[in-house]
């Protein structure tokens, strides 16, 4: 689905990530991971055809990211951050059908399609003509994940998604996307630095370290098959971690 080839980026007086290649299976839900700083933030950008590499090439449904295509194969990709990223000054309503209505697609398919899409996220309809500002941390990002659906893309890419949230919210919201994704069967990027999330919704774990892929497995394979001395110290500095017999 999306494959990664001698890809690096550098950035002055700095290199983000150093020449990797990965393979992201389809429909399957891969988990970027790693410390801050790692790199992650900039291998989804490359992804995202938001900032360019420097060498290699990246492929999208097996179409290269070029300046010529860039816009269409955003626009097979559904993006969830942090808080939802709403517009304040729109409803929710109006922020999920926004891209929908700006490609004219036809009301009554929009309408279809959001009413399919609260079901799926189990989102009160009512919440639709809230602003973001009246709606709770929980609600925003579950808004943000319709807005990402909306287009129906088959890959889903989400940085960070609830980091901001409280530990029950956090927890049901784990849930309810772990649900949603095997319902979906679309290939879903997610990046994260708990390592609890990342076993409990992830099918491959990719861990970084210093703009470098340190290992890329299971859980599992990273606990019992460790790459490197760096694979044991992330695992173990994890609050909460308990040994291999987490997620």
């Amino acid at each position: 689905m999306i494959q990664l080839r001698g890809v690096s980026k550098t950035f002055p007086g700095h290199t983000a990530l150093y020449p990797l290649t990965l393979t992201v299976p389809a429909g399957k839900v891969t988990v970027i991971i790693g410390p801050s700083g790692s790199g992650k933030s900039t291998l989804i950008r490359l992804i995202l055809g938001l900032i360019d590499a420097d060498t290699g090439e990246i492929r999208i449904l097996g179409d290269p990211i070029t300046a010529a295509n860039r816009r269409e194969l955003r626009l097979r990709i559904g993006y969830v951050v942090q808080d939802g990223g709403l517009f304040p000054h729109m409803t929710a309503r109006e922020n999920v059908t926004l891209v929908s209505r700006l490609l004219r697609r036809h009301p009554k398919a929009i309408v279809e399609r959001l009413t399919e899409l609260t079901r799926i996220v189990q989102l009160p309809v009512e919440l639709l003509d809230r602003y973001p500002a009246q709606l709770s941390g929980g609600q925003r990002q579950r808004i943000g994940l319709i807005r990402a659906l909306m287009l129906d893309p088959p890959v889903l890419l989400l940085d960070e998604p609830m980091a901001a949230l409280d530990p029950l919210v956090r927890a049901d919201l784990q849930t309810d996307l772990k649900a949603i994704f095997r319902e979906l069967g679309k290939t879903v990027i997610l990046v994260t630095h708990d390592l609890g999330e990342a076993a409990y919704l992830g099918d491959q774990l990719v861990l970084l370290n210093e703009g470098r892929i340190v290992q890329v497995g299971t859980l599992s394979e990273l606990e019992q098959q460790p790459a490197d001395p760096f694979v044991t110290r992330f695992l173990q500095a994890q609050r909460g971690y308990s040994g291999p017999s987490i997620g």
